[in-house]
């Protein structure tokens, strides 16, 4: 009988920096160099502080950085779960195409960093530990079919614990049995709901969902090396991660393509800091403005067709706060009308009192399309101008996407952006250490 859970950790304790084509070598620096800008930026918001406080009270006496923060350094677990949740602050953390429920930077890369650096571990084991962590944990988000999600878990909170877990496991040098352990422990990790999205209320909380993934793996990585056991069906077993969180799944995609295909290759990066299902829409409404040259005073309405998640989770209409404003698409597409929607600084607490922003988001309007678009996550923005044109743009995909990537301009571009507040002109110098990132044979200095 096949053990799709030991089978997971077989190939995450077996793979090694040379088993890597270099096309996926580069998607992971990819996802480590936008990470840590994502982190960066975090750094710099109120909700982000409450959690860095939290996190040093905890954690003192480590070699672990919290990412742009002059405080103390912290044990792993403790910085971890403040990177983790900085990573995820502000809508800016990578994803994957096609969709899976997980958030690959921000539940691989903070744990990996933490462990990496206590351990005084090299660029080339990081590497390896974010390809190994992301080939599990997108196998898992594939086969939950978002089906945890639409029963109310917030699905990177879910499947992050188990992406973690390998990534910490793998520089702990876990064999496969202690790697399955590992596994193991963190599916009773898992968790995390979305009663904010439904409420309105307590947005920050979704936030700390991926910190807690973070610190759920650092955490089962090491009890799994000092012998502590998890069951070794955790994803497909009866009482398992997939019949308890989802009502449908197909365990098959655990294993599916496992050593012969590359998931992290699908891993997208974000340019707008908005939601997920929110990308293509504003990337629409960019398109149209650079194309007909209108301004966001010359637009009478506009209705955005998409998908039925869209239509209802994200179609909201009165935010309260401005991360419940980055998950509403009415009002990131009105955002999008008047201001540079890749800047972070146009999402500052002045977008919520923005008379025009707040008059043109009462006129956007989500629909379900009908026929649904052929691809996932396409959005079919139609602008009406007051002078009575109308105008539509399909979009599929967005800027950094497998199908439209970030070239190297575009990446350093949005980290540059990201961290020219911390870092100012020393960012340039940071950038390019992290393009050499495999050169290096520590990572203390990340984050300094």
């Amino acid at each position: 009988m096949a053990n799709e859970t030991i089978r997971l950790a077989e190939y995450a304790a077996a793979l090694r920096y040379e088993d890597l084509p270099p096309h996926v070598v580069q998607r992971a620096k990819d996802c480590i160099i936008d990470t840590v800008a994502v982190i960066v930026l975090g750094n710099q918001l109120p909700w982000s502080q409450i959690v860095i406080r939290y996190a040093q009270s905890i954690g003192t006496g480590g070699r672990s950085r919290v990412l742009g923060c002059e405080g103390p350094t912290l044990q792993a677990p403790a910085a971890a779960l403040a990177n983790g949740t900085l990573a995820h602050a502000f809508e800016s953390d990578n994803l994957t195409k096609p969709g899976a429920g997980v958030h690959p930077g921000g539940t691989l890369l903070p744990p990996a960093l933490a462990v990496a650096q206590d351990r005084g571990l090299s660029g080339r084991a990081l590497i390896t530990a974010v390809v190994a962590g992301y080939e599990v944990m997108y196998r898992v988000g594939l086969a939950t079919k978002h089906n945890n999600e639409r029963r109310g878990f917030h699905a990177p909170g879910t499947t992050g614990p188990f992406g973690a877990a390998v990534a910490a496991g793998c520089l702990l040098g876990l064999d496969a049995a202690r790697m399955t352990n590992a596994i193991g422990i963190a599916g009773s990790l898992a968790g995390g709901l979305m009663e904010f999205a439904r409420s309105g209320t307590g947005a920050m909380v979704k936030r700390l969902h991926l910190g807690r993934a973070c610190e759920s793996g650092v955490m089962a990585a090491n009890l799994a090396a000092d012998g502590f056991t998890g069951p070794v069906s955790v994803l497909e077993g009866e009482a398992g991660f997939l019949k308890v969180f989802c009502t449908e799944w197909d365990i098959a995609d655990l294993t599916r393509g496992l050593g012969t295909e590359f998931k992290t290759m699908t891993l997208c990066l974000k340019r707008f800091p908005v939601h997920m299902t929110a990308q293509t829409g504003v990337q629409a409404v960019l398109e149209l403005r650079e194309e007909h040259g209108f301004r966001g005073a010359d637009v009478d309405r506009v209705t955005v067709a998409g998908t039925e998640r869209m239509a209802t989770i994200n179609n909201i209409a009165n935010p309260t706060d401005i991360m419940m404003a980055q998950y509403s698409i009415p009002f990131c597409v009105a955002l999008a009308l008047f201001r540079d929607p890749r800047d972070p600084a146009s999402f500052d607490e002045s977008a919520l009192t923005d008379a025009a922003i707040r008059a043109m988001c009462a006129r956007v309007s989500v629909v379900a399309a009908d026929p649904p678009a052929k691809v996932a996550g396409a959005s079919i923005v139609t602008v009406l101008l007051k002078d009575g044109r109308s105008l539509t743009k399909e979009v599929e995909e967005f800027d950094g996407t497998p199908a439209r990537p970030l070239d190297r301009a575009a990446l350093k571009d949005k980290f540059m952006t990201l961290t020219r507040v911390r870092y100012g002109a020393a960012a340039d110098a940071i950038f390019e250490r992290l393009c050499g990132l495999e050169n290096e044979t520590e990572l203390d200095w990340v984050g300094a």
